[in-house]
């Protein structure tokens, strides 16, 4: 496209839009509290900081922590947890089968906004794959080219694309599911969405040619014409009955009884087209083409068909203008015309660039004045372009990246007005409370949050008494709580909640029978441990923050415990949860969000012993080789902070992030070592792991090829040997995994590598029950230190019947393993029943979320004919962590006892997580069937 066109364009009308103000303030009493975040005091702080690590070197050990700790350690009154901006159900089991039946009985064309409310009642579990899973399937369903548009441009958000270098908003991914050219076409067809799409043609087939105006086709010569319209001075000749064929009007016009139609020459001059335009109409009269028209002249085409109802004209402008838009200049000149001209294509067009180019249209006022006002609004409605999926995009986006903007607000105004459904009112307006809560905005917050609850979202209770508490009612909203849990089967976050407005021993209960209830909520372990720290017990507060660390790495947490280290004295601890923490999020803001965590680490560093590059590999074998994860993490940090382009090193830390389930930050750290690619094999080797962690096998092996190709190393074949071994393998494809580790092994790497394939040879060999070779894999992986391969030798002894090798394998693991549920959990299956008990006890003591322990003493009690005790253990557990084998166990018990109502009930939760789990699809039929037959009999 030719740019110089579109600046005479943007010349020829200045369209006014909407212009946000900044209407609110920091607030500066909250800063001077050490609150909220301020530059002003952070500079200041960072003046202090460095002046006293200049100092700190002559002063004496017992002023150190005073020097950083500026702001002292945490008190208990200060502490409070968040309100969630999401659907929090208080029957999660319920909603899920609930939204798992609407998606089964209704029509084809309604299921994409059902799948939407999927997709947000999903993002409460903090489970990336199935808010993808959801979101690819609203896309696929989708009917409109808006929806098309927002749910694509969504999905490569989610995928954060815009942080790997050298990307276009509008590269193609290859499936039509992500193509920005796929998202323009109309029509419902979700058996497609998954085929390749026409992006992959060659250059010389996609190519547009742009023709010179006059060169493609002439205008009509006097001989030929039969009329002309008269523009000015000059005159161009046309055929009528092409002109009479663009439009009714034309047709009534020329053909009709008016005047005109007994005319050789009509006055055009003040229909506001020019010369150019009106050859232009008379080519496009007879060709139907636009392709030599700059695009100048195509709006002025564009403009005349709606002035005189050419409705093929006004398509095909709007077809071809939607083809020009490429960045977001061109969006920005040409979504003014579109709206004005109400071009539905041109919009979409216009509306997808900005969209993928988010987050970093957040800073372009250019783009936000066109979605952050009511009146902005109202113009995309016009052209049907203004939606609650829209504004929900736009607004989540815009929290993440600054929940109290002012253009976060704004957005979640827009999306309330949008919100038409139950459940979207119920999300769009606890949403804009949780915007008016961290802005401290109590009042407006409050009635945001009461009329949440009003529209059935009981949740948002929490928030109408936290406004409330904040305004100084704390009786009263001690006594919402207090109804709440009388009048709804309590779960974790309401005692949470209510503790908040109670004190001494009723506080201490609240808590710890909220973490009863829901040992993954973080406030009542952070409450404990700065209790304990308030009556000078800062050992056993780590203690009791390493309860939840040990299962749940968060940067709160992690800083927490960082304070009581600092205050101990223990800065290599405190070095090491900084640098974990700073990992997690990079921007993190320490001392209530005053600093960054990188100046105390260069604190923290002047009193420890330093490494060389060369410890930090030693120290990294050391911590990996005992499991300690949070420990490796630091140690990766501190060599990135030494070498900061290293790829390898940035792998390696994706690697630790997953282990710890943080994928958001791990598929960030992927990108980055994608980024930092020394070379294009090992470039390609990244990317198919980002496709490969995002659901797309197939890519990811065809980069795993590609990069063979290129050069065999060892993470090429390792990760397609990983990706193959993802499905149910036959002897030939096993035997072929086999050989591509074997390939992997003699490529060179480090050996903490080579040990995690070692463990995954020995892992396909114990699948083709070859015994002898497994063990010797496990027992090399063993050698290098690859400390899980113990787990592995433990099964191996297990299957020959060797069960006390296998327990002791297992002993040898927990004692070295500094994570060690997983091993507790697996030596339960090499001992007796009451060990087996005992295992599986510490194993929910050290982390609640493995779902085995749950499942096993369940199995248990159903054998031992104590059906609702073993229906209350699963419950117990689903509460909190509502997991597809969870629900599957608890609906076959409900089976056994014939009370088909809750299997059904457990089946369709389940088969929302996963539709197509056999087990439960199988379980679910026949519960129905039976159904079925009862009805027939009545």
């Amino acid at each position: 496209m030719q740019h110089n066109l579109f600046t005479t364009i943007r010349s020829l009308k200045i369209v006014d839009g909407c212009k946000g103000t900044q209407v609110y303030a920091l607030n500066p009493a909250a800063n001077a509290a050490g609150i909220g975040g301020c530059v002003g005091v952070g500079d200041k702080l960072h003046d202090h900081l460095k002046a006293s690590s200049i100092r700190c070197k002559s002063m004496h050990n017992s002023s150190i922590s005073d020097i950083l700790l500026p702001f002292g350690l945490p008190v208990t009154d200060l502490l409070e947890p968040p309100i969630e901006p999401c659907l929090k159900s208080v029957n999660f089991v319920d909603t899920l089968a609930d939204v798992y039946r609407r998606l089964d009985d209704s029509p084809s064309l309604d299921k994409s906004i059902i799948y939407l409310e999927q997709c947000t009642v999903f993002r409460c579990l903090s489970d990336p794959k199935l808010l993808r899973r959801s979101l690819r399937s609203a896309r696929q369903h989708a009917v409109d080219i808006h929806s098309k548009v927002v749910l694509s441009a969504w999905l490569r958000f989610e995928r954060r694309e815009d942080e790997l270098d050298g990307s276009s908003s509008m590269d193609c991914g290859g499936r039509k599911i992500e193509c920005p050219k796929a998202s323009l076409v109309s029509g419902y067809d979700p058996d497609s969405v998954y085929d390749p799409c026409l992006c992959c043609r060659s250059a010389s087939e996609a190519a547009d040619v742009e023709v010179p105006m006059g060169q493609e086709e002439c205008s009509t010569s006097n001989e030929d014409g039969d009329m002309s319209f008269c523009i000015g001075d000059e005159e161009v000749r046309c055929v009528r009955y092409h002109i009479a064929s663009l439009s009714r009007p034309f047709k009534a016009m020329l053909y009709g009884s008016f005047t005109e139609s007994r005319t050789e020459t009509i006055n055009f001059t003040q229909n506001e087209i020019s010369v150019k335009g009106m050859r232009a109409v008379e080519i496009y009269s007879r060709t139907k083409k636009l392709d030599g028209f700059p695009p100048d002249i195509v709006l002025e085409l564009l403009s005349f068909a709606n002035k005189f109802c050419c409705e093929e004209m006004k398509c095909a402008c709007d077809a071809h203008l939607a083809s020009l838009v490429s960045n977001i200049d061109d969006a920005l000149i040409l979504v003014d015309y579109g709206l004005e001209e109400m071009a539905y294509l041109l919009v979409a067009s216009c509306l997808q660039v900005m969209l993928r180019e988010l987050p970093k249209v957040l800073y372009n006022p250019n783009v936000m004045r066109l979605f952050c006002s009511s009146e902005a609004k109202e113009r995309f409605a016009m052209v049907g372009h203004a939606s609650f999926l829209l504004y929900y995009f736009l607004s989540q986006v815009a929290m993440e990246d600054d929940m109290k903007s002012n253009t976060t607000v704004m957005l979640s105004e827009r999306m309330v007005e949008s919100a038409v459904l139950g459940w979207q009112k119920k999300l769009a307006l606890h949403q804009l409370g949780c915007v008016m809560l961290e802005r401290k905005e109590y009042k407006d917050a409050n009635k945001w949050f009461e009329a949440a609850a009003e529209a059935g979202h009981v949740y948002s209770l929490a928030g109408v008494a936290r406004t409330k508490y904040k305004r100084g009612h704390k009786y009263s909203a001690y006594k919402l709580l207090n109804s709440l849990i009388s009048d709804y089967q309590p779960v974790g976050w309401m005692y949470q909640e209510r503790s908040l407005y109670c004190n001494g021993k009723e506080r201490v209960t609240d808590l710890q029978t909220a973490t009863e209830l829901d040992p993954t909520l973080s406030f009542p372990y952070k409450y404990r441990a700065v209790a304990m720290v308030e009556e000078n017990k800062i050992g056993a507060a780590i203690s009791e923050i390493n309860k939840i660390v040990g299962f749940k790495a968060s940067t709160d947490c992690l800083e927490l415990r960082a304070w009581f280290c600092i205050a101990l004295e223990d800065y290599e601890g405190a070095l090491r949860d900084i640098g974990a923490l700073l990992t997690l999020d990079p921007n993190y803001m320490i001392y209530h969000g005053k600093v960054h965590g990188e100046y105390l680490i260069e604190l923290l560093q002047q009193h420890v012993q330093q490494w060389s590059q060369a410890d930090c590999w030693m120290q990294l074998y050391d911590r990996w080789s005992s499991v300690d994860d949070i420990g490796s993490l630091a140690v990766v940090h501190q060599m990135l902070a030494n070498d900061p382009g290293k790829s390898l090193l940035r792998f390696r830390q994706s690697l630790l992030l997953l282990r710890l389930n943080c994928q958001k930050a791990a598929m960030r750290s992927l990108r980055l070592a994608r980024n930092h690619s020394s070379s294009e094999h090992e470039r390609l080797v990244y990317e198919g792991w980002i496709l490969y962690d995002t659901g797309n096998r197939e890519e990811a092996l065809a980069k795993a090829e590609e990069s063979i190709s290129i050069q065999r190393s060892f993470e090429a074949f390792f990760l397609k040997a990983y990706a193959l071994a993802d499905t149910s393998l036959d002897t030939e494809s096993s035997s072929y995994v086999v050989q591509l580790l074997e390939e992997a092994l003699k490529c060179p790497s480090d050996g903490l590598r080579k040990g995690q394939a070692l463990n995954n040879l020995g892992s396909v060999y114990v699948d083709c029950d070859k015994l002898d070779l497994a063990a010797d894999c496990y027992l090399n992986a063993l050698n290098i230190r690859h400390t899980r391969a113990h787990q592995g030798l433990a099964r191996v002894y297990h299957l020959k019947n060797q069960r006390k090798a296998a327990y002791d394998e297992m002993t040898k693991l927990i004692e070295k393993a500094r994570n060690n549920a997983s091993a507790y959990e697996k030596r339960s299956e090499y001992c007796d029943r009451d060990m087996a008990r005992s295992d599986l006890s510490m194993a929910t003591q050290l982390d609640p979320l493995r779902t085995y322990p749950y499942r096993y003493r369940a199995a248990v009690l159903m054998d031992d004919h104590k059906e609702a005790e073993a229906i209350a253990e699963l419950t117990r557990a689903i509460a909190f962590k509502p997991d597809l084998q969870l629900l599957h166990l608890r609906a076959a018990f409900h089976d056994s006892k014939g009370d088909t109502a809750s299997t059904l009930q457990d089946c369709e939760a389940a088969l929302c997580l996963d539709p197509s789990h056999t087990d439960t699809l199988e379980l679910y039929n026949k519960a129905r069937e039976r159904v079925t037959d009862q009805q027939e009999k009545k």
